[in-house]
């Protein structure tokens, strides 16, 4: 970490070389980032948290404690995290090298896979979240789940392995209730829906949704 980086770490945290905190950010107790890792503005890492090297993350994200972010994972902007997640990038891990004598290398190889926490994706707490995934913008992992495909944007998944349940709002709110997830609409002429909390409204086309209207657009 450079010397005129405005970011905060507690005195008990570990930031190796080349860390880069941004503006306003904050890092809690036994925090340990590795080298090349990057955090952008007003981002707050819980204690206890691992970033693996060359992580980057964008503005505006919170990482609760205890949560493990290995290498290969990107994450976008206000992006929530709750404690205990775990990411992986691995399908097929093992201890040993292909020769057998000696550990297998902890560093990214061809057999590494790439995850991507898109814009606005909430992780509900002791998720685990499987290797190769995308969670699309605005999405949302609940609790204790596990992730082992892509999940659409606005959706909600639940479960071993997890599944959609819901659309939901840029703001978190449900949509849609009435109508199962997986029913299609005609692309052209779905239902509407204005979200009660936000006041947003939305446009669902088959399984996905269009915004018609935001009220805080400038």
């Amino acid at each position: 970490m450079s010397k005129d980086n405005p970011g905060w770490a507690h005195e008990s945290a570990i930031l190796e070389d080349g860390v880069i905190l941004g503006p306003g950010t904050r890092v809690w107790d036994n925090v340990h980032i590795r080298h090349g890792a990057s955090l952008g503005r007003d981002c707050i890492v819980g204690e206890k948290t691992y970033i693996a090297y060359d992580v980057p993350i964008g503005d505006f994200v919170k990482i609760n404690a205890n949560v493990y972010i290995c290498a290969e994972v990107e994450i976008e902007d206000f992006v929530m995290i709750a404690a205990h997640t775990v990411f992986t990038n691995d399908l097929y891990p093992r201890s040993g090298n292909l020769a057998l004598d000696g550990l297998e290398t902890s560093d990214v190889t061809e057999e590494t896979l790439k995850t991507r926490v898109r814009r606005g994706v909430t992780i509900g707490a002791n998720a685990t979240i499987g290797p190769g995934i995308e969670l699309g913008e605005f999405s949302m992992v609940g609790m204790g789940s596990v992730v082992t495909k892509d999940v659409p944007p606005h959706t909600l998944v639940l479960g071993n392995p997890a599944r959609p349940r819901r659309l939901l709002c840029s703001c978190g709110h449900p949509l849609f209730e009435e109508i199962p997830i997986d029913q299609a609409s005609p692309s052209q002429d779905g239902p509407e829906e204005t979200c009660h909390r936000c006041e947003r409204r939305w446009r669902r086309s088959h399984c996905n949704l269009v915004l018609e209207r935001d009220p805080f657009a400038t």
